[in-house]
Order: C-alpha cells, then structure tokens, then sequence
C-alpha cells in the first residue's frame, strides 16, 4: 500500500502520546446520543483508568444533558477543536456512521487513538478509505464489536477453540458405522447457528432515515453477528446468500474456508420479553452455546462445564431469579415488565442487561494503547464482518450466491 508522506509524523505523534500516558486517559466522546449516553459515557465516568475530559455532539440538548449527568471537562460542537485539543487522549466516536471518516481522519492526523463505533461505514467505498487512513497513520484503533469482550463470549471462544483444536469428544459418542464410517472433507469442520430475536418499536428514529444510516439492519446491525462468526469460526467467509425480507427480518448463510458454514436468522418482529441473542457453535462432535450472554452451556465436549452463568448489569431486581442464568433473567424480565406498567414508563424494561463487553471492550483497548494487550476489534476485523453485510445485501437483491471476492477491495 502506498504510504502518505506525513507517515512518519503521525506515527512519531502516537508514539509520543502513548509512551508518555498514564491513566486515567483523557477520553472525548464524539456523538452524545443514545449509545454514548447508555453506554460509553457512564462507562467511562465509572472507570478508574479512563476520564471522560470533552463530549462533543451538534446538539445543544445533548451537551446539556452531558454536562448535568457525566460532568465532562469540556463541551464543545467543534469535533476538530474536540479531536485537536492537546489534553484529549483517546477519541471516541459514537456518531452515526456517515460521520466516520473525516472524524477519523482527523485523529489520524492528530496521531490520537480512536475507538469507533460499527457499523464502520456506510459505504464500501467510505470503508475501504478508512482502512487505508487508519493502515497509513499506524494510529491505535478499535471497531466497537463488544461482544468480543463479553465474558459469556470469552469463555465460550475459549472452550471452543480448545475443541476444535485438540478434540476430546465424549466417550459415550455413538459410532453406528465405526471402521466403515465413510471419510468426509467436511468432517469435524465448524459451523454456527445465530438466532436474533428484537422489536423494532425500541429502534432510535436516524435508522430509518437513509441519509444518516446504511440503510439496512445488514450493515448497521448484523455486523455483530458477523463478527462474531468470524472471530469463533476463524477462517475467511468465501460466499454469502441471503434474503432481506423488508427492513425487519433477514436470513443469511456464510460459507467459509474448510467446508465451515454460519447461519444468520433475524427476526425484528420479536419481543424484549425474551432473550435476543443465541449463538450454537458446533464442530467436531460437540457444542457450545450462548445464550443471551447470561448462560453458556456445552456438550459432547468432555470437561467442558455443562452449564455456566453470568451475572446481569443494571440489576433493579436482585432478588428476582436469583437462580441466574436465561431462567433468571426471564423472571427478570418479567418484574421489570410489571414495574414498567406500574409506573406508565416502558424504558423501565431496560433493567437486568446482559453484560455485552461494552465497558471491559474500551478498557481492553486501553491495555492495546499502552502495548500490555493484543488489538481488540482493529479495522481488518471490522471490515471483514462488514463485507460480508455488503455481500449478504447484494445477494438478496441479485436472489443469487455472492462471493466476498466480487465486492472486495484489495489491501
């Protein structure tokens, strides 16, 4: 790849700022919207190691609601006066996503670590340049697919890879055939179901408007899923076919490299009143599931623990389903459910959250800022999963098998 010629520079720019930070690191927040304000500003204002120094959005609302209720240093609606000012460590970007690139050009040029929301662009071509800026600069930089932090999927990964690494099956497999079992290429190859179960009523106003989003739950939403295929499967999708029923439901299958296969099946016509995520990972004679990211459950896997749960964060009903796990969120759930008609506000269903990775998401990337961690979510990654929401959206309107390689840009 050709590289700029203020390389060095912005380069000798992040070296110097890593090599001389000591926490907690000054972030500012780009986009002070519903996920920054759910999300990344509590995170970081409740966090030892990160200070939320400047929040910058166009809204006057917004900053006021930020000045009230996280207390940043600074506000401003000047994203390059936010970005440049030398206190500002560490950029958070939470806008929608046709703002990306010249935000990100901008902390590039300002040698600055960026953290930025998924999807990472709205267009492929936006995408691709925006890998190019963030491979010219050498800046740190981390794409938000926090479930790669959740610990439910931490663990799952690792019992996973684990398997399909070094096999132990059960001993109690049963072999029909034995010696006369015939020999497959697939055999013991991986492949994961995903079940997404949502209701779009709960979906912020800007994803349906064309000109701020992607346009499609493909690119804006499925990329989660994505990558979290990629990041179990590990190996490189090859062809996606896919159909996109309208704007709210979709179903995608993604062959890989090695005869490993994903299916994607969402549904936005669902409820909050259930689980919204499962993910069934299997290979090599065993299982490993997550569900909702409270319970992790295995089998055909031996040593692996059958059942594993995790605690819920933003907890109003601790008492309630204390058994944890799916069975004890649902109760959950369902106290919170009876609360929100109680008081005539519906937003108090949002209790008893599984813990998606987002906080232990932008800690970790603080521990690949300072070189005590490997990269967490970097732009290769993010564009692979990306792709394959490109490729999934041309496959539904050609109604045709499209192979990542037709709508890939080179390195």
């Amino acid at each position: 790849m050709e590289r700029s010629p203020r390389v060095g520079l912005v380069r000798a720019l992040a070296g110097r700022l890593i090599t001389t930070m000591k926490t907690p690191i000054n972030f500012a927040v780009i986009g002070c919207g519903a996920l920054a304000r759910g999300q990344h500003l509590p995170n970081i204002v409740a966090s030892l190691r990160l200070k939320l120094h400047t929040c910058c959005d166009v809204s006057e609302d917004s900053l006021q609601f930020c000045r009230e209720n996280y207390k940043p240093v600074r506000t401003t609606t000047d994203y390059k006066a936010a970005i440049r000012d030398p206190d500002v460590q560490v950029v958070c970007i939470a806008t929608t996503e046709k703002w990306r690139l010249p935000l990100i050009e901008e902390a590039a040029a300002a040698g600055k670590p960026v953290y930025c929301e998924k999807p990472l662009a709205a267009t492929l071509k936006e995408m691709y340049a925006i890998r190019q800026v963030v491979k010219q600069s050498g800046i740190p930089f981390c794409v938000g697919h926090n479930r790669r932090a959740a610990p439910a999927m931490v663990d799952a990964r690792r019992i996973f890879h684990a398997h399909m690494t070094n096999p132990k099956p059960c001993p109690w497999r049963w072999d029909r055939e034995g010696a006369n079992r015939p020999k497959l290429p697939e055999d013991g190859a991986p492949a994961v179901a995903v079940r997404i179960n949502d209701d779009w009523y709960s979906w912020k106003a800007w994803v349906f408007d064309k000109s701020e989003s992607a346009g499609s739950p493909m690119i804006w939403e499925m990329t989660h899923f994505t990558d979290m295929c990629n990041w179990f499967l590990a190996r490189e999708p090859e062809e996606v076919v896919a159909i996109e029923a309208g704007l709210l439901n979709h179903g995608v299958v993604v062959h890989y490299q090695g005869h490993a296969l994903a299916t994607i099946s969402i549904s936005d016509n669902g409820t909050l009143g259930y689980p919204k995520e499962l993910y069934e990972f299997m290979g090599n004679g065993g299982i490993v599931v997550v569900d909702h990211m409270v319970e992790v459950r295995t089998a055909g896997i031996e040593g692996a623990p059958a059942k594993t749960t995790y605690p819920v964060i933003r907890d109003r009903f601790p008492a309630v389903g204390t058994e944890g796990g799916v069975a004890g969120w649902l109760a959950k759930r369902r106290a919170a459910a009876e609360d929100a008609v109680r008081h005539g506000d519906n937003t108090r269903v949002f209790c008893c959250e599984p813990d998606k990775g987002h906080a232990a998401m932008l800690e970790r990337f603080v521990d690949e800022v300072f070189g005590n961690g490997p990269a967490v979510c970097g732009v290769d990654d993010a564009v692979k999963a990306t792709e394959i929401g490109f490729a999934a959206l041309k496959a539904s309107h050609e109604r045709r098998a499209v192979k990542i390689e037709e709508i890939r840009q080179p390195r």
